[in-house]
């Protein structure tokens, strides 16, 4: 285990490169850089390969006798099947824009964190098998064998990665670095050499339909609970209903909002929300998650698990799905559901029910995001809101990734705080929207055993935090990714202390005015509304 540092004990490290080569600095497994190795029971439940336990720690990992004929096998299918593969393998200049936007990179001054470096690890065993340079030519050529000690840097470092693709923003030839890390992780994946904290959320959600494993009366029995803390802040009863056929609409959440704090609060603001809208919709406790750890190990289990969901929907006979605040849900159903399960025809093109909008971005997936709903909802002034409530809370935002540079959602978040709280500021240009920086837990890498890690390529964001705090008195945190607000506490906690996170449905809650409530005094974790307790 890694011992616990001081803040400014982590942020000492030398920027400068080191003066040995670095195909031939050997890789070092740091404690705290790392998350466990998959356990075989969680492999073998979704018919992975060499399903087995092993430990990153020994120096055997169990590997199968043909593994190089696997690995090479491999990239030689992906090269076949996936033209921007090979793209990205030939045209990189190594010009080095990308190197230090990657957030790991700037929080542990490591150049194998560098994206052209890290893509450099795969790259140069393309071109010593794949190219005729690299075969003749070999380190002249950048070429290099593909070794056990290899095999150990790919693993080690493709998993220091959060596919969150700001590196390809500053790219001049476009190249998705996010897709290289895909395209590593693939190939681990057919030696069996994944992290539990992917396997088992994967084994979890195809067995019970979430990432945690939840059964259907515990996820009724949380939102119990939920529902008796809103009828404590606002007097109302709320009775959602689950797996009923011939709603309207089919709610998805990501399952941390479910169980876990902060996204619980979120979870109340959808209910909250639908309840005072008189929304036609049902949840279903089989298809109750909408992020995709699958999407963490191959295109192929990240297919299987999202077709959990339009299955559901065609069972339950809804007219279209809503969806809630997740991350990599919006990734994969915005830029790769149609190719592996869509488009979804049985399905009608959402309309909102209560405005009338048609949302035609959601055409074909037939699946809109909660900010966009709810943005719409406020444009046309269905909403009674009292922005005074979240007085006490002075609010920036964070984009998270894949909504803000995966699926283009920027405005509607901020619309929808400008509208509900009275304070809101907003991070550094260069730190937000599709600049925005990573939390550095994201792509299956929010577990403990690798909290140094996480607090390392978090650190630019909580920066960009800090600033906000110290200029503004920003102490809360807003986003809409189920990640964030599961990993940015501990974040918050470690680099700029004071500073709380939330969703953006949490902060619609406090602010909305439901017909029927009573006085209220507390926003929905109980802490007292301005004017409430005494204050001026």
């Amino acid at each position: 285990m890694a011992k616990k540092v001081k803040p400014e004990e982590l942020l000492q490290y030398d920027l400068k490169p080191p003066r040995q080569e670095w195909v031939d600095t050997p890789v070092e497994l740091k404690p705290g850089t790392f998350c466990w190795g998959a356990k075989g029971k969680n492999l073998q439940t979704v018919g992975f390969p060499n399903a087995r336990d092993w430990s990153p720690t020994e120096e055997d990992w169990k590997l199968p006798e043909d593994w190089q004929e696997t690995i090479l096998e491999g990239i030689a299918d992906r090269l076949k099947k996936y033209r921007s593969f090979r793209l990205f393998m030939d045209v990189c200049v190594r010009c080095g824009a990308c190197a230090d936007k990657c957030h790991f990179y700037m929080g542990s001054g490591d150049p194998k964190n560098m994206p052209v470096l890290r893509a450099e690890l795969l790259r140069s065993v393309y071109r010593r098998y794949f190219t005729t340079p690299g075969k003749l030519l070999g380190r002249w050529a950048g070429a290099r064998e593909l070794t056990p000690d290899v095999l150990k840097e790919w693993w080690y470092y493709f998993f220091q990665c959060t596919e969150c693709r700001r590196c390809s923003v500053f790219c001049p030839y476009g190249i998705d670095q996010a897709e290289m890390t895909m395209m590593g992780r693939e190939l681990l994946n057919l030696l069996g050499l994944n992290t539990d904290w992917i396997a088992g959320p994967v084994a979890n959600c195809y067995m019970k339909g979430n990432h945690v494993g939840l059964e259907p009366q515990t996820i009724t029995s949380n939102i119990e609970f939920m529902l008796e803390d809103i009828e404590t802040v606002t007097g109302i009863q709320i009775e959602p209903n689950f797996n009923r056929k011939g709603a309207e609409i089919l709610f998805v959440a990501p399952s941390g909002d479910f169980f876990a704090e902060p996204g619980t609060y979120t979870f109340m603001g959808y209910l909250m929300l639908f309840e005072e809208l008189g929304l036609d919709y049902t949840l279903s406790t089989y298809a109750s998650e909408g992020g995709n750890f699958g999407f963490f190990t191959s295109n192929e289990m990240a297919k299987r698990l999202n077709s959990k969901i339009y299955a559901e929907a065609k069972r339950l006979g809804v007219k279209w799905i809503l969806g809630g605040e997740c991350g990599h849900m919006w990734r994969v159903v915005h830029q790769y559901m149609d190719t592996w399960n869509g488009p979804a025809d049985f399905l009608e093109e959402p309309v909102s029910p209560i405005t009338g909008t048609k949302f035609e971005n959601a055409k074909s997936t037939k699946m809109v995001h909660i900010a966009e709903f709810t943005a719409d909802l406020i444009q046309h002034n269905k909403l009674k809101l009292d922005k005074s409530r979240n007085d006490h809370l002075r609010v920036t935002f964070h984009d998270s990734c894949n909504t803000a540079r995966g699926m283009g959602i920027l405005e509607e978040p901020r619309y929808i705080i400008r509208n509900v709280c009275n304070h809101f500021y907003e991070m550094p240009e260069e730190t937000i929207r599709e600049k925005t920086l990573c939390c550095g837990s994201g792509s299956g890498l929010n577990a403990g055993e690798n909290l140094e890690l996480r607090l390392r390529g978090g650190f630019p964001r909580a920066n960009a935090v800090r600033y906000v705090r110290e200029k503004y008195g920003v102490n809360m945190l807003a986003n809409i990714c189920a990640v964030d607000r599961a990993a940015m506490p501990t974040l918050m906690d470690y680099w700029v202390p004071g500073v709380g996170v939330t969703g953006v449905h949490e902060l619609v809650a406090n602010a909305l005015v439901m017909k029927g409530e009573k006085e209220r005094t507390t926003d929905l974790r109980g802490m007292p509304l301005l004017g409430k307790d005494g204050e001026a």
